[in-house]
């Protein structure tokens, strides 16, 4: 086991999410908006990460260049081939971090196992806006294991724009109640789950991944 991306294993508990809440998320993210919602990491920004039009809404928010690529969130490891090329590497990765899929009618219990989460970047990007991929053409996507955020990408059936909600350079909100006032005004909804939520989360792992299977730890 990797010992720079799978440190602990436990197992969280957020009470339940409200099916308005996750339909009303949703609804807006149909319709080109932007949402603040909880992560698995810190709270977040998102949108249709194949919507470039919301994606830019997203850099005007946190008044950040369109330069600087964002990472996004998918809910299955077996989606990820339609978005970018995947490594050989990175097969070990993702059987240790990736969530495994519920039971199906399996309703969210209020608890799920966590492992370290992990953003890999990927080569040769496709399928996604045009302004949400770096210049090389690489994409950074983490297989959320949060029970919100996996609930929106699978529903939506599409990869989800993750980047901090603050505005760029700011303090990160690892908690609802550290994001800015002009990052909740300017959302077009603003989810409730986790709003009560202090449980300390870590950061990612971050490792770049190049086509020859070769790859670089950017973060432990």
């Amino acid at each position: 086991m990797c010992n720079f991306c799978c440190t602990f294993a436990g197992v969280m508990d957020f009470g339940r999410y409200d099916r308005e809440d996750l339909q009303e998320a949703l609804r807006v993210l149909h319709e080109g908006g932007i949402i603040v919602y909880p992560t698995d990491t810190v709270w977040g920004i998102g949108c249709d990460a194949t919507n470039e039009a919301a994606v830019a809404k997203i850099y005007a928010l946190k008044q950040r260049e369109d330069s600087k690529s964002m990472l996004v969130l998918l809910d299955s490891a077996a989606k990820l081939d339609y978005y970018v090329d995947v490594p050989e590497a990175a097969e070990m990765l993702l059987a240790e971090t990736s969530p495994q899929p519920s039971p199906k009618g399996r309703e969210y219990d209020g608890e799920y196992s966590e492992a370290k989460p992990l953003t890999i970047i990927y080569p040769n990007a496709r399928h996604l806006a045009a302004n949400l991929i770096a210049e090389d053409g690489s994409i950074g996507i983490r297989i959320t294991n949060e029970p919100f955020s996996q609930a929106l990408c699978a529903q939506l059936k599409r990869p989800i724009v993750s980047t901090s909600a603050n505005i760029s350079g700011h303090p990160t909100a690892h908690f609802y109640h550290e994001i800015e006032e002009a990052i909740l005004n300017g959302a077009d909804y603003v989810c409730r789950f986790r709003r009560e939520d202090q449980t300390p989360h870590e950061p990612s792992s971050i490792i770049k991944l190049n086509a020859d299977s070769t790859f670089v730890i950017i973060r432990e």
